[in-house]
């Protein structure tokens, strides 16, 4: 090949690849976001009522062609999600997480409104209620690799939200993310809908139509990317639980679109409990699916991120441990590995709660369930065997300032190693939504109005 042509060769992709990031040029509104400052600091603060765990997007969790490229991820395009906020409060703020970002993440604009009908996982949204957000008083932002931006506070239209409510966040990318290491939360179980060109306020993503090009017509996948938190400005007394967890609070085996994982379920006991106590509490979920204390796996272990999806989050002042299965699933079956597990767990145990009440976070124990049964890779009997002295300690060591025993209410009466067949999701390790709904019926509400 002549050195011209060789030259060629080598350039032509990344020109296409920057064309295609660069995105067709799309007008934005002129309109500017209605930025307001919070009223009454001495009496209200700024607490997390939706969060969720940033993850590196794996491969397969990557959105499909035509939104990602080698080094090319949603250029031009409008990212539509939404998600259910577990406290009221007025105005509001969101958070973006380049976390896990292969470059810096361009911003080109951001809003947030109602879903059509009030609904998880649409498309749509409710005429009249989309408000632009902007971040410092910049309606576009560069997130650098590995940070996170906060918005300017917002009112949200239609007035102080009111819990559970669902809001729908919509993101244009007129460039891309030049990586394909991506920030998002895969197991979101909510579906999210993006299309390309800028849709920022439009009352619906484009449906397919006949001579579209390919990316022109909506295409929706159940994760969540980019967006982290959003925040209320909620009276002092106004907290949050976080809960730490792995897939079993991530959502396996709750119902897509359905607001169903455990700790949805433990928020709307708590709302029709009606206790004046708890009518200010937020319910966090930071779990991820295959995540684990010790090493790092799907996302960051344990002790690595309490920083990060707990500390770091605004006004928590209880947390819920339930972490640990997969550390004991996923290490060698032999009796001396799991022995040595059974006490570098309880360590890591002592480690979280140290850190939490350095925070003057109530630190709340859960037992680990059982995951023994036909077909179930992690089901052994020394790996039992460190599921019961682990628990044991959970249960008696005095660590946690509480314990919820989710292992005694999903266990078999019959057969302890294994979930109470009502319970099971089918592969002896996840439990079904019922399992779900039996934790929260047995979860002590009192133990929120405990302070550590």
């Amino acid at each position: 090949m002549a050195p011209s042509a060789r030259l060629l060769h080598l350039l032509v992709p990344g020109i296409i690849a920057f064309l295609l990031c660069r995105g067709a040029t799309a007008s934005l509104s002129e309109r500017a976001p209605a930025v307001i400052t919070p009223p009454n600091k001495a009496a209200n603060h700024w607490v997390d009522t939706w969060a969720s765990m940033p993850q590196l997007t794996e491969p397969g969790n990557l959105p499909p062609s035509p939104f990602n490229a080698p080094n090319l991820v949603f250029a031009n395009t409008t990212v539509r999600q939404t998600v259910r906020l577990t406290l009221g409060g007025d105005p509001l703020r969101i958070r973006i997480s380049n976390a896990f970002g292969g470059s810096d993440l361009p911003i080109t604009a951001v809003s947030i409104a109602l879903p059509a009908g009030g609904a998880s996982g649409v498309s749509a949204i409710e005429a009249g209620t989309t408000q632009r957000l902007s971040f410092s008083g910049e309606e576009s932002v560069v997130v650098p690799m590995g940070s996170l931006v906060v918005s300017d506070p917002v009112r949200l239209k239609g007035g102080a939200i009111k819990a559970p409510t669902v809001v729908t966040v919509t993101i244009y990318s007129k460039e891309c993310q030049a990586s394909n290491s991506v920030t998002s939360h895969p197991g979101s179980r909510t579906t999210s809908w993006f299309a390309r060109g800028d849709h920022i306020e439009a009352a619906d993503l484009p449906g397919a139509v006949e001579g579209q090009a390919e990316g022109e017509a909506k295409t929706g996948v159940a994760h969540w990317y980019w967006l982290s938190a959003i925040e209320v400005w909620a009276a002092k007394r106004a907290t949050a639980v976080v809960m730490v967890g792995d897939s079993i609070t991530d959502g396996r085996a709750s119902t897509d679109n359905g607001n169903n994982r455990w700790p949805d379920l433990l928020l709307n006991r708590i709302i029709a409990s009606r206790r004046p106590s708890l009518t200010s509490l937020a319910v966090i979920n930071q779990a991820a699916g295959g995540n684990r204390i010790l090493n790092d796996g799907l996302g960051p272990n344990g002790l690595a991120r309490i920083d990060r999806d707990v500390l770091a989050h605004s006004s928590v002042s209880h947390a819920v441990v339930f972490i640990g299965v997969n550390d004991i699933g996923t290490a060698a079956t032999d009796a001396a590995t799991q022995d040595a597990l059974a006490k570098r767990l309880i360590w890591s145990y002592k480690q979280i709660v140290e850190r939490l009440h350095a925070h003057d976070i109530f630190a709340i124990g859960a037992t680990i369930t059982p995951f023994n049964g036909p077909g179930q890779g992690y089901s052994d009997v020394n790996r039992e065997a460190t599921r019961q002295k682990v628990n044991n300690w959970i249960r008696t060591g005095g660590a946690f300032d509480a314990v919820v025993d989710f292992d005694k209410v999903l266990a078999d009466p019959k057969k302890p190693e294994q979930l109470a067949e009502t319970y099971n999701s089918g592969d002896y390790l996840h439990p079904n939504v019922a399992g779900f709904q039996a934790v929260v019926d047995k979860f002590p509400l009192d133990l929120f109005e405990r302070r550590f």
